[in-house]
């Protein structure tokens, strides 16, 4: 593999036990039988990049903190709720952003050059994968470094709001307390209020992220997509998630119906454990650059 040998970051990795040789066998030769593998990742491959995820034994948001990801009624609806989120994404976006693919995104963009990833399918909003060099992908929930008016549909990158979020804020400031799995920090009410948040250019509409928020649906039109990659698959393999979110989870269904072998790489349980041909314990990190 031509993988760069970063050393992960496991302040938000939970515990696990080395890879066992055995179950690194039964992977390898999962992956060698595999011809169109199909592979789902979820937030448990990022966090070696240092990006939290959300429910992760511990270490994970929930076991943190009383914190939710904003719902995207909430979102649509409240100008309050619209200003709390863009301060919070404001200040937590310098580090979100800055964050880099770790071993494991190296290893499916390097099998994708192989021929031996059929297409990638991520839950995840960090563009970690794009960073990587992944190109056989579909970003299921979206990216977090696009942004769409709701009004006119017109499209900038994150980047650029940034420096319009700085034009219009130019002296506000705010210590940011902690980080979320999708670059949000925790901000007092009363850093919030003074916080003034751009309109679209083109038509004055709202700015939303390109993701969707809890409470929000994929579009049809992507799940079928999805589905037809599925179905040009021979296996599926999950890393990284528990499977826990619907929109993941309908897939794995889809597959058990297809009747294609499933294998799982995630630390603790998954919605796939009982169904699934082979289930791993381990570091996306540590195991995936071990198969060959």
């Amino acid at each position: 593999h031509s993988v760069s040998r970063t050393s992960p970051d496991l302040t938000f990795v939970p515990a696990c036990l080395p890879p066992d040789p055995a179950e690194v066998e039964e992977l390898q030769r999962f992956v060698s039988n595999s011809k169109r593998l199909f592979v789902m990742t979820g937030a448990g491959i990022s966090t070696e990049s240092g990006i939290p995820d959300y429910r992760s034994e511990g270490v994970g948001l929930y076991a943190r903190t009383d914190r939710r990801p904003v719902q995207h009624a909430e979102f649509v609806r409240s100008a309050s709720a619209r200003q709390r989120y863009w301060a919070r994404n404001f200040v937590g976006w310098p580090q979100f952003s800055s964050h880099q693919p770790n071993t494991a995104h190296l290893v499916l963009r390097d099998w994708e050059k192989l021929g031996k990833l059929h297409w990638l399918v991520t839950q995840n909003v960090d563009a970690l994968h794009t960073k990587a060099g992944s190109q056989r992908m579909t970003e299921l929930h979206g990216c977090t470094h696009r942004v769409f008016c709701l009004a006119c549909g017109d499209r900038i990158l994150r980047s650029e709001l940034q420096e319009h979020f700085e034009a219009l804020n130019p002296t506000w400031k705010a210590e940011a307390f902690g980080v979320a799995p999708d670059g949000d920090v925790f901000l007092t009410d009363e850093q919030v209020r003074s916080f003034q948040v751009p309109a679209c250019r083109k038509c004055g509409g709202i700015l939303k992220p390109d993701v969707t928020f809890f409470g929000d649906t994929v579009s049809q039109e992507k799940v079928s997509f999805v589905h037809q990659r599925l179905a040009e698959s021979d296996s599926m393999l999950v890393a990284g998630s528990s499977m826990q979110v619907y929109s993941g989870y309908r897939f794995a269904l889809a597959a058990r119906e297809k009747k294609l072998p499933i294998a799982v790489l995630n630390i603790g349980p998954t919605r796939l454990d009982h169904f699934a041909s082979l289930k791993l314990n381990s570091r996306c990190g540590e195991l995936l650059p071990l198969i060959a």
